[in-house]
């Protein structure tokens, strides 16, 4: 029995393509080892969104070899589709595989094994309308499951490389998402999230914006209890979507929807398409139709040209939305974009003095946030025992994606179970304390 040590790197969709590939893998019966001890193979699923990802992918790649000189190391995914040379110079690199051949590791692979001969199997992922499917019967958590529902990306914003790493947007089968998802929940998870490059162009490669209809085919499957959504984009929240979502139960009120800036000017240079004005209107639909929805974001500070000015539209923009979370991103150069060889490239101290004034702009609204849910009844999927402070408590989530701990009973088993109980006070700053 061959071993194997995995490690993926970057989003949830490649967590999602590495949860199958080990499926397979212990399918076919491969012994699933930790990524720092000896193994037979090594298989890095690569990142490539900036040049520090694609750095730490090589380092991850170099390290494996390291450990095991004589074991199999297989580069895989996104930084494998963006440089091809590079990979094909890269002596700790045996065998590579690009996106849309990750379902055929176990074909790939074991015919590497029998020649024993360098092999690097990439498709031209710009030129395919094929799905990759793929299909999740478990995941390493025990009460939430990753669903991929789409790839690939057509919007070409100025800082991102995915759209080359990816390819176009390709929707997955109605009929396979249901059939995983069942299969998920009879697996005994209660919750899952939906998942993609980007997902509000589900169906659209087929015609038909298909995200509405898909969502109330999982309302309907029997023992799912929370459907999650990943990252949307703003234009997708029209009144009828707020209005049709706000009556499926199972939607959970926590809606992530990127922002990257909050300054027209900046927006235009990154090429999204949105203006600030948009971006508020649809938040206040969502306010319209939920009561209090959780509504997190990103945003890219030091963009290539960023004035002072523009930063602080960006900052009293974000305080106007109000957010639940966000997460501060310092601009990143990535070849091969336009932005990387924009004028006006921001100095790191500046970046950095930014980034810090708007994480702690978050950290605020998000503590606001919390404190606004003690005294009142919260529903929590208990996930996990953490010991904190030298006391035992049981810790989940909200439907908005709140984390809240109970005193753990010794007795008393709440892994994966819906607990609704009076939210009292603050753990510590991230955890609310329920009783």
């Amino acid at each position: 029995m061959k071993s194997v040590a995995l490690h993926n790197l970057g989003c949830k969709v490649n967590g999602y393509e590495m949860d199958v590939m080990q499926q397979m893998l212990q399918e076919k019966g491969y012994k699933i080892v930790p990524f720092d001890e000896p193994a037979d193979i090594y298989i890095v699923n690569t990142c490539t969104v900036t040049n520090i990802a694609d750095r730490k992918s090589r380092q991850m790649l170099h390290r494996a070899k390291k450990l095991n000189p004589d074991a199999v190391v297989v580069a895989v995914g996104c930084y494998v589709q963006t440089d091809e040379a590079g990979v094909r110079k890269d002596a700790a690199i045996d065998l590579a595989i690009g996106n849309n051949r990750k379902k055929d590791l176990i074909s790939i692979l074991e015919n590497y094994l029998k020649q024993r001969e360098y092999s690097i199997d990439i498709i031209d992922i710009n030129h395919t309308d094929e799905y990759e499917e793929m299909c999740l019967k478990k995941t390493a958590e025990h009460t939430r499951a990753y669903i991929k529902i789409q790839d690939g990306c057509n919007q070409f914003c100025s800082y991102c490389i995915i759209p080359y790493a990816r390819g176009r947007v390709r929707s997955r089968k109605e009929e396979d998402i249901l059939r995983e998802v069942e299969g998920i929940v009879a697996a005994g998870y209660q919750e899952i999230v939906l998942t993609g490059i980007h997902i509000s162009s589900y169906g659209l490669d087929r015609g038909n914006p298909e995200l509405l209809q898909l969502l109330g085919k999982l309302q309907e499957i029997a023992g799912l209890k929370r459907i999650r959504l990943g990252s949307l984009e703003p234009r997708i929240v029209t009144e009828e979507f707020a209005r049709q979502i706000s009556g499926m139960p199972k939607i959970c009120p926590h809606f992530h929807l990127s922002l990257q800036s909050g300054c027209d000017s900046v927006l235009k240079r990154m090429n999204r398409r949105y203006d600030s004005g948009e971006y508020f209107h649809t938040t206040e639909l969502l306010r319209k139709y939920y009561d209090n929805p959780a509504i997190t974001t990103d945003v890219i500070v030091g963009f290539p040209q960023e004035t002072e000015e523009e930063f602080k539209v960006t900052e009293a923009f974000v305080q106007k939305i109000n957010f639940y979370e966000m997460h501060i991103f310092k601009y990143s150069k990535r070849q091969g974009t336009n932005a990387a060889v924009m004028e006006g490239q921001i100095t790191e101290a500046e970046k950095g003095r930014r980034s810090a004034i708007l994480i702690e702009v978050g950290k605020r609204m998000s503590h606001a946030y919390r404190a606004g849910y003690i005294g009142k009844e919260a529903e929590v999927l208990f996930e996990d025992r953490h010991e904190i402070e030298g006391h035992t408590y049981w810790v989940g989530h909200t439907p908005q994606y709140v984390k809240v701990a109970r005193a753990a009973d010794s007795a008393e088993n709440l892994n994966n179970r819906i607990v609704t109980g009076t939210v009292t006070g603050f753990l510590d700053d991230e955890i609310l304390l329920m009783e």
